[in-house]
């Protein structure tokens, strides 16, 4: 008998060998998720306003949860990524009056930080119900898939004034990291609270490049990012960082300075392989990817898809260690003749029965 999808997620973030590399996917959204659950999928950013619109807050937040565990179902996978629902929409949503924007970005980000130190740190409790109901629904359906949550807040993508800040005034910049580690233990948490046992720590800081030097990642981020990971692991589950681009220059400290378990979102475009990063870190770190969503999938014809998917899977196998996926969304630019390429690949990789239907 093969493991169920609970052990195999397992065994690959404790580098033992499962029966097969386990599989799931990173965010899946129209109009290939409407296609397999036959109607929009709620839980797409794109489709929740009419799911609000036709069931109601709540019923749309349970919907979002049933067409999680359905796609998980149907295309086999071994665990979940779920993201936070919507808040419950205020009646008499009252607007703030903007404050006037100041020009000088250090004074930018020092308003920002007195905002965030003034708010409470974590998730409102109406944002969670999403995983409660995940639960009820995999209770119903006797389905046990681990779920993978995100806490990232110290992601520095597109904050121009974060980054300025870091050179011309690192006590603000300093500030504001250590706010964001307040968020993210906040949020951690509450995923701990729920037995949630997979968090996702860190947040994007590369494109071609890092943003900023390996001694800026070293001095503002990665201590802040260990302190999450650290209590992740005195909870007893796992921290996984995700970053796109090209993160070769800091990778020693964004994967063992930060003391993560896995590492996901990575580009393979960018030059960021599993078959460079497996004999380096393979038993210290699970890499979840490296199939290319944006050029492989997207464009290419299906043959080398299918090429493409079994290399990620010959490059991720040994001592687990490895959970196939797609590095980043899987959004309308992906065909459906190639996303089928895929799942074709992998199971014929596995010798498993190909997907009901098709």
């Amino acid at each position: 008998m093969g493991m169920t999808q609970r052990e195999r997620i397992e065994s690959a973030l404790s580098h033992r060998q499962p029966d097969r590399t386990p599989i799931f996917e990173y965010v899946l959204l129209s109009p290939l998720a409407d296609h397999f659950l036959g109607h929009p999928h709620a839980g797409d950013p794109a489709n929740w306003p009419q799911a609000l619109s036709e069931l109601g807050w709540r019923d749309a937040v349970r919907q979002a949860a049933r067409d999680l565990v359905e796609l998980a179902l149907v295309l086999g996978h071994d665990m979940l990524y779920a993201v936070p629902n919507p808040t419950q929409p205020a009646l008499d949503a009252a607007e703030t009056p903007a404050e006037p924007e100041a020009a000088d970005p250090v004074e930018r980000l020092q308003r920002r930080n007195g905002h965030q130190a003034a708010g409470k740190a974590g998730l409102p409790e109406d944002c969670l119900l999403i995983y409660t109901d995940l639960m009820a629904e995999m209770r119903r359906r006797g389905l046990d898939l681990p779920i993978l949550a995100p806490a990232y807040a110290h992601g520095i993508w597109t904050d121009t004034e974060l980054m300025q800040a870091m050179l011309l005034a690192p006590g603000t910049a300093h500030e504001h990291f250590q706010l964001a580690t307040r968020q993210a233990l906040a949020m951690a948490e509450a995923y701990l609270q729920l037995d949630i046992d997979q968090i996702g720590v860190g947040g994007d800081i590369a494109g071609n490049d890092p943003l900023i030097s390996p001694r800026l990642y070293r001095e503002f981020i990665m201590p802040e990012v260990r302190q999450v990971v650290r209590r992740i692991h005195a909870a007893g589950a796992w921290a996984v960082t995700a970053s796109d681009g090209n993160l070769w220059p800091i990778i020693d400290d964004w994967l063992l300075g930060c003391e993560v378990d896995g590492y996901l979102e990575i580009d393979h475009h960018a030059g960021m392989t599993l078959g460079k990063l497996k004999p380096r870190f393979g038993s210290r770190v699970t890499f979840y990817g490296n199939m290319d969503p944006g050029l492989t999938l997207s464009f290419a014809p299906p043959d080398e898809v299918q090429q493409a998917t079994s290399a990620c899977l010959r490059a991720g196998e040994g001592s687990g260690g490895h959970i196939f996926c797609c590095s980043n969304a899987i959004t309308a630019s992906v065909p459906l003749t190639n996303y089928l390429a895929m799942l074709g690949a992998y199971r014929d990789y596995c010798g498993l029965q190909g997907l009901s239907g098709y």
